[in-house]
């Protein structure tokens, strides 16, 4: 029943976004609401049913049919609709064979993530409705993610919609320059898609494979229109493929998670990395600057590439990093930025880093600003502030993985 249960979870997770597009492209985003509300009908059906049943072979088709119908269901009920008799049922359309199904959806989500990146909207709202529409993530999610409060963020969603409604009739891939002035937003939608797979703020994965997948998938997607073709999606594909590349060397058997100096390099996926290199060559910067997509992924490359922890190359990460924070400053690139500069100048000069940051304006405390400073202080031999340092970075945590990891730290060095 938990293997069923987990395979359920999964299928809703991954499906959302997918069932959303589809009936959006076919209804409108005037029926957002009913969409919405036809979407969680059907995975709640599907939860009542698949627990006793077997999960149908294509549980995405399934789930379509029953949310299509519901949302056909709405609409005749609703007087103020006038619905159109010849829109079929879903049962009276010729079920399509599972590759047309793939190529519908991946037309309409395409379509999708282009609506919700209007220009008419402001770039928090389409932020919003891409991370919640497309990467069905919940409130508590885009929150941290946005690093925003979680009922900011539901009343952002609630005028997004609105705004949606009232500018968008039609889904449509706009062509040429409308095309891409879109572009780099959904870049960055994309990107945050995949940084929430790969690094979750919250539940009991330290990895979300699905969400990650998905991100490639729909940058791939993107890659394939003519006009697309940029080289900060080459630089973004190449920095999500070498990221996936390490994922089995992040869990160990027990499934507990593996820090960066402790993982068997040779369960890197060596056949991502020279995906992951192709893309990156493919994204040349001739005449023009690199992008932090580009820097990202050279800082992915050399640890992709580094035979063992102590050869990585801490002095070009650490200049990587540099140009990151010359381009756009970030207290969270500060922060990682700390442990490149540890491994080149020593823990003294790190600490001094850190107790910087501290002093700024930009500082935050959480989980990674605590472990730092744990690292820092054992590399001092300070055994006493390194154990507290833990203590807090732990107090702080909201992934129960990570969290055991931590706490594996901290019995390692009571002893």
């Amino acid at each position: 029943m938990s293997e069923r249960k987990e395979v359920i979870e999964n299928v809703f997770r991954h499906e959302y976004g997918k069932i959303m597009a589809v009936l959006v492209n076919r209804f409108g985003a005037s029926n957002l609401e009913k969409i919405e509300d036809a979407v969680q009908d059907a995975l709640l059906k599907a939860m009542q049913v698949w627990a006793f049943k077997e999960v149908p072979e294509n549980p995405t088709a399934w789930l379509v049919k029953v949310a299509y119908n519901k949302v056909l269901d709405a609409l005749r009920k609703d007087s103020k609709v006038v619905l159109n008799d010849v829109i079929p049922t879903f049962d009276s359309i010729n079920e399509p064979e599972e590759l047309s199904l793939k190529e519908h959806i991946s037309d309409s989500q395409l379509k999708m993530i282009f609506a919700c990146c209007h220009p008419s909207l402001s770039i928090e709202y389409q932020l919003v409705l891409s991370l919640k529409l497309i990467g069905g993530f919940g409130n508590k999610e885009i929150a941290k993610v946005l690093l925003k409060k979680e009922a900011t963020v539901a009343k952002s969603f609630t005028r997004a919609k609105a705004k949606l409604k009232k500018e968008i009739t039609t889904l449509d891939i706009p062509i040429e320059m409308g095309l891409q002035s879109r572009l780099f937003v959904v870049m960055r939608v994309i990107y945050l898609l995949f940084s929430e797979g790969y690094a979750p703020h919250s539940g009991e994965l330290i990895v979300r494979k699905d969400v990650c997948y998905e991100a490639i998938r729909l940058a791939l997607l993107l890659r394939e229109n003519k006009y697309c073709k940029h080289p900060n999606l080459e630089a973004l594909i190449a920095l999500m493929c070498f990221h996936v590349a390490r994922f089995d060397a992040r869990i160990d058997a027990e499934g507990q998670l593996v820090d960066l100096e402790h993982q068997d390099r040779s369960k890197y996926n060596q056949a991502l990395i020279e995906i992951g290199i192709f893309h990156l060559k493919n994204s040349g910067t001739i005449d023009r600057q690199p992008s932090s997509y580009h820097l990202q992924a050279t800082v992915s490359y050399y640890h992709c590439i580094a035979k063992t922890f102590e050869e990585t190359a801490w002095n070009s990460i650490l200049k990587l990093y540099d140009l990151q924070l010359q381009q756009q400053y970030s207290p969270i690139l500060q922060l990682n930025r700390i442990i490149p500069h540890l491994k080149v100048h020593g823990a003294h000069k790190a600490l001094k880093e850190i107790n910087n940051f501290e002093k700024t304006p930009d500082f935050i405390e959480n989980t990674l600003y605590h472990a730092i400073k744990a690292e820092i202080f054992t590399d001092l031999g300070n055994s006493n502030d390194a154990r507290q340092a833990l203590k807090n970075a732990i107090e702080l945590c909201t992934n129960p993985l990570q969290e055991k990891h931590l706490l594996k730290k901290l019995r390692q060095l009571t002893i």
